[in-house]
């Protein structure tokens, strides 16, 4: 019974419309269903593809930064550079000051050259004449005794007592001769730290130095570089009494003025 009154519905005689409507609704919710998955899978590729183009830009930076180098480094290298230039003048300078009293000392080596202390090599004079002193003495007692003759002649007493005194004052006069010092002049160059250091009190403070043996003479500035002025000073020491490693240990130690000492100049007197 129930067969047949499901016989007389509407719905049997709309099937073909039943299965159009139910395929039609199937296909819509398979969009539906689809659609999130193809947004997903869209975002993700978007994704993907920005990250592999900030990889290249990051590897494109950092390509750049190994080729060229960096502003720490150029930097760097100007400063080495203007030192450089900066150690190559005051060498060069120090040359030129070089070549200047190389032709100092050869021009007073020479004699045509005005120095103080050229006269003194004049003083050992005496020394040469001593001798000749001793051998007019021994002439003298020659001619007044015969030490080679005969022995019938023999030997005048007065002749023996006259050579022993002419001896005697020989050897006294020799002992009294004042014994030669060995002396230097020494040319110095004090160099300060800096520009600013003032000069005038550095030179106050290296005349402070004093020993027995040593004379502080003369001194000047000299140009050296980029306005810095060096002290050069001569000095006369004794080459028993003072030595010069001495003296220049000595004026360094003056370490609020001085930053280094050296030889211009070293002659014997």
């Amino acid at each position: 019974m129930a067969a047949a009154a499901m016989a007389h519905e509407k719905v049997w005689q709309d099937k073909s419309t039943m299965s159009a409507a139910e395929k039609t609704y199937y296909e819509y919710m398979a969009k539906i269903n689809s659609f999130p998955s193809q947004c997903t899978l869209a975002s993700e590729i978007s994704k993907a593809r920005q990250h592999i183009k900030n990889s290249l830009e990051r590897m494109d930076g950092i390509a750049a930064l190994a080729a060229s180098p960096g502003a720490e480094l150029l930097d760097r290298l100007s400063s080495v550079e203007k030192e450089n230039e900066k150690l190559r003048s005051i060498i060069d300078g120090l040359n030129n000051l070089v070549i200047d009293l190389h032709e100092r000392v050869r021009t007073l080596e020479s004699g045509s050259g005005v120095k103080p202390a050229a006269a003194k090599p004049a003083a050992p004079k005496p020394a040469a004449a001593a001798p000749a002193k001793k051998v007019e003495a021994e002439d003298d007692d020659d001619d007044d005794v015969d030490l080679f003759g005969s022995e019938d002649e023999g030997e005048d007493q007065a002749a023996a007592e006259l050579r022993e005194k002419r001896l005697a004052e020989y050897a006294a006069k020799k002992s009294k001769k004042p014994a030669l010092i060995a002396k230097s002049n020494v040319i110095l160059d004090i160099k300060p730290w800096d520009d600013e250091t003032d000069m005038k009190l550095m030179e106050q403070e290296v005349r402070k130095i004093s020993a027995d043996g040593l004379l502080l003479g003369a001194a000047k500035l000299v140009p050296l570089a980029y306005g810095i002025h060096k002290l050069q000073m001569s000095c006369v020491i004794e080459d028993d009494k003072i030595s010069v490693d001495w003296l220049q240990e000595e004026i360094e130690k003056i370490e609020d003025y001085v930053q280094s000492v050296d030889i211009a100049a070293f002659n014997k007197i």
